[in-house]
């Protein structure tokens, strides 16, 4: 066995020996932990043939019942990848509890890199490279909605109705149960949900929502193409808009609120700006855009929520605050309420 360090969540002496049986990857390999992919464990595995290949399993301990949900995201790239939209290819599934104590999957490595922070991309991306990403990123995720799920074998990866209607219970109800252990309540959220709500849209057919699609679940070549989108955990079926609405909130530009674009790599010069991404996503689509203003205001209320439920459990003292800003936590919920009430002004 070529073990470089001893992997967390797996057993090699278990676990080669199923890679060897039921994938192409051929063992003994060599394992090395992988940072980002939020909590799951991720290792890089190069096999004996100097194959490369990335293995993935939900992080230890106790976890909710649908959180890091590794046979979603297979089944999803398992989907996707043989009509041609830029994912990792499948190679293997687990769920043999006697190889590993959780399900686990094995896909083979792509190149380029997911683009982090502006530091980081400042170093990598030269100004062309820069302003191919946003073209190829719109690109992408309009192929993405592009697809009736039913004809790749997704039909029943989620409810196809209601998608805005659940997501906002489901935020609002994070706020709500957060409110008191992060000391913050704020009557704008109320207000907002009560407009949200009141105004909901009529959903057009549903289509697979990433649910994250931003530029750091993107990995970008080095001449600015997205060549892969990851982490399809929280995949689901619903409405387009409000997932390219999630992207397009997520775009920082250079006169957004600092809290806002502070270090975001998309406020680089070069980088296109949210109305070119909104231009490229029309005509990729056709579809009518002139409600977008709700979405947008959907997806800063369901930012603040997601941002005060962590704050909270940062309060709470369930996560070490070592190395962490609150303030700066705090500030970037009132910046996504802030945002969320300027978009709502815009709804028709």
């Amino acid at each position: 066995m070529a073990t470089h360090e001893v992997p967390v969540g797996f057993d090699p002496t278990l676990v080669e020996p199923w890679l060897a049986e039921h994938t192409r990857v051929a063992p003994p390999c060599t394992w090395q932990r992988l940072t980002g992919g939020h909590s799951n464990l991720t290792y890089l595995l190069t096999d004996s043939a100097g194959a490369e290949f990335v293995i993935r399993r939900p992080p230890q301990g106790e976890l909710l019942p649908k959180a890091h949900d590794m046979f979603r995201e297979y089944r999803v790239i398992e989907a996707l990848h043989p009509v041609g939209v830029p994912v990792a290819e499948p190679v293997g599934y687990c769920d043999d509890r006697e190889v590993c104590d959780r399900h686990f999957y094995v896909m083979s490595k792509v190149g380029g890199q997911a683009l982090y922070t502006g530091t980081q991309t400042r170093d990598r991306l030269d100004e062309a490279a820069r302003g191919r990403v946003g073209p190829s990123f719109v690109a992408v995720l309009a192929q993405i909605h592009s697809i009736d799920p039913a004809d790749v074998g997704l039909g029943d990866l989620g409810r196809p109705d209601g998608y805005v209607a659940r997501q906002l219970k489901t935020w609002y109800g994070s706020w709500l149960a957060s409110a008191e252990a992060a000391d913050y309540d704020d009557d704008r959220v109320h207000e907002l949900h009560a407009l949200l709500m009141a105004h909901l849209p009529d959903q057009g057919p549903a289509r697979i929502v990433h649910g994250d699609y931003g530029v750091h679940n993107s990995m970008v070549s080095d001449d600015g193409e997205v060549v892969a989108v990851l982490d399809w955990e929280i995949a689901t079926l619903g409405d387009p808009l409000a997932d390219f609405a999630y992207a397009l909130n997520a775009w920082a530009e250079p006169t957004d609120p600092a809290a806002v674009r502070s270090d975001a790599p998309t406020a680089l010069p070069g980088f296109s700006s949210r109305d070119d991404l909104l231009r490229l996503y029309g005509e990729r689509t056709g579809r009518d855009l002139s409600n977008l203003a709700y979405y947008r205001a959907f997806n800063s209320l369901k930012t603040a929520c997601i941002i005060h439920g962590v704050y909270a459990r940062y309060r709470r003292g369930q996560k070490s605050t070592e190395g962490v800003d609150l303030q700066a936590l705090h500030d970037r919920i009132g910046a996504s309420i802030d945002l969320g009430r300027q978009h709502a002004a815009g709804i028709a």
